[in-house]
């Protein structure tokens, strides 16, 4: 209502922004990144693998069909002790651990898919702590910092392969798809975690591609992204009426161009 009355008072166009959108387009703010181009979503609340062939027009590929990788995270952090968010402090931890102690599952791995599931995966850590119970209750739960950070390290390595893997997959399609894109980018929250951004930099250049990705500091929820989607949208004359009415859920690959989207609208 803010952005319109501003809009409204001083003859300036109103754009409404997809929050997703946001994300999806944040790297080509500091780098060449030319559309078309593979991305990987993942965030809290989202973990989508898309192509991006310019604003507004999106293909998704795969997505989680349970939580989010950001909500794995956070869940195994809190688990744990870690705290909330509890992203940042798990990939510490697990730079202390043993990756290869705990065997975790790779969920949907050979589904033949680019969706992604990570229920089953956050169920097995948690199976892991209660394992240092007498009652089953994880808040009871002793465990050794050296098995802490033996958990996080493995959850860590299981919730990159996943991503890893279904995005080999989706790579086969954009190249199929889109020959002229040069790009894999990875945005949103957990594209802030180095240990996957180093796996994902490798899988590009396996295939050829250029690796990008925001900077840590716009990878969080930020209003440097939501401004850079609104300018895109208004280089293209994409503004909005200010009848426009936001949508708490709204998929970016049932987004219009002429029309704003997922995860929430912000002007």
């Amino acid at each position: 209502m803010t952005a319109k009355a501003l809009a409204l008072a001083l003859n300036k166009p109103f754009i409404a922004v997809n929050h997703l959108e946001g994300h999806a387009l944040c790297a080509r703010l500091t780098e060449d990144v030319q559309y078309p181009y593979l991305l990987l979503l993942v965030s809290g609340g989202h973990c989508q693998i898309l192509i991006v062939k310019g604003v507004g027009d999106f293909k998704r590929l795969g997505t989680t069909i349970d939580d989010a990788a950001g909500e794995a995270f956070d869940k195994t952090a809190k688990m744990l002790g870690l705290g909330y968010p509890g992203g940042p402090e798990l990939e510490k931890r697990a730079m202390l651990g043993n990756k290869d102690r705990f065997h975790l599952p790779r969920p949907l791995l050979h589904s033949g898919d680019c969706n992604l599931s990570f229920s089953g995966l956050k169920t097995a850590v948690r199976k892991i702590i209660e394992s240092y119970t007498l009652d089953g209750d994880i808040s009871h739960a002793d465990i050794p910092d050296r098995d802490i950070s033996d958990i996080c390290a493995s959850f860590q390595e299981a919730a990159t392969d996943c991503l890893v893997q279904k995005l080999k997959m989706a790579i086969e399609i954009f190249k199929k798809e889109c020959p002229q894109g040069k790009h894999l980018v990875v945005s949103g929250g957990v594209a802030a975690n180095m240990y996957l951004r180093n796996h994902l930099k490798e899988l590009a250049l396996q295939n050829d591609l250029i690796f990008a990705a925001p900077p840590l500091k716009y990878c969080t929820d930020n209003g440097v992204m939501i401004a850079y989607a609104g300018l895109e949208r208004f280089q293209k004359g994409l503004t909005s009426p200010l009848d426009f009415k936001p949508r708490p859920r709204w998929p970016l690959d049932e987004t219009a161009p002429k029309a704003a989207g997922a995860g929430g609208v912000k002007a």
